[in-house]
Parts: structure tokens; C-alpha cells; sequence
């Protein structure tokens, strides 16, 4: 997986996860890469600092172990706390879980979802890829739906 910071043309800042550099590209060349905020596909990198490691478990002096309870509560580089990282692993499981149950549907999700709904096809557990639009659409629709919390790679690109 490769993380990058996006920017949309209205000026919102967002990251995406994909399975390599060229995945990137291709689903941004197809218009499947969408802001969260807005639903703009134009879509480009915006420029990130590198996350170049400390040397073994070395950490700067003036950063601290923790965050202090009462400090807000913004993204950092410092460590989780311990509930937080059991809880992630929770839904993380639940989530594996739930999909052994489910068939992977790509693209067709939205199409297959809606077919369902309206009784075109068996109701079935499915999971696979909607775009922005797609999925407020079929919220509107009243089609019960629900985002993956943590990526999941297409059984195609597993090893």
C-alpha cells in the first residue's frame, strides 16, 4: 500500500491508499479518484514530506512519549495509545471476518447493490468499489449500504 496527500481543484487536502504508484494513476486517468469533501475527480498529488524513519528506537529529546490527556486531539507521528490500537484490531478482524461472508464485486457494487434493493437479485453479502457520487446516490435511494472502514485489496491483486 502507498498513502498520498491529494488535492482536489476546490483546495481540500485528503489522502488515498492504493496498491502501488500506477494504480494511482490508472484510477485517476478512469475518474475513480474523488474528493471526499466536494466529489471534484480533478484530482492531483499534493506535495508530502517524506516519512524518513529515526535510526533504530531513537527519538528526538524535545518530543514527548505521549500526548498529555488534556492536550487536543489531533493526527501526530506519535504512538497510539494502547485501547485505541486494541480497538483498531477489533474492527479489523470483525471487518476480515465479515467478508469471508461477502463476494467481492469491484465496480459493480453500486449496479449489484441496487439490483438487490429493488428485487432484481438475491439479496446477498457483497463488497467492492463505489465512487463518491455512486454511494450518495444510493443512500438517497434508501439502498443499505455502509463504507469499508479499512482498505481492502481486490482478490485480483492478492499474492
Amino acid at each position: 500500500m502507498i498513502v498520498f496527500d491529494l488535492s482536489c481543484e476546490g483546495g481540500h487536502r485528503f489522502e488515498g491508499w492504493f496498491g502501488s504508484s500506477a494504480d494511482y494513476e490508472s484510477q485517476r486517468a478512469r475518474g475513480l479518484v474523488e474528493c471526499p469533501h466536494c466529489g471534484s475527480a480533478a484530482v492531483t498529488k499534493a506535495p508530502m514530506a517524506p516519512a524518513v524513519p529515526a535510526k533504530g528506537n531513537q527519538r528526538p529529546a524535545d518530543v514527548p512519549a505521549a500526548a498529555p490527556a488534556d492536550a487536543p486531539h489531533h493526527a501526530t507521528n506519535l504512538p497510539i495509545p494502547p485501547e485505541m490500537a486494541q480497538a483498531l484490531k477489533a474492527i479489523a478482524r470483525a471487518q476480515a471476518e465479515a467478508l469471508k461472508q461477502s463476494t467481492w464485486v469491484g465496480d459493480a457494487f453500486a449496479e449489484k447493490s441496487r439490483a438487490m434493493h429493488y428485487g432484481e437479485e438475491s439479496p446477498a453479502p457483497i463488497h467492492g468499489q463505489a465512487s463518491l457520487a455512486e454511494a450518495k446516490a444510493l443512500a438517497e435511494e434508501g439502498v443499505p449500504v455502509a463504507p469499508i472502514l479499512f482498505p481492502v485489496v481486490p482478490p485480483e491483486k492478492l499474492n
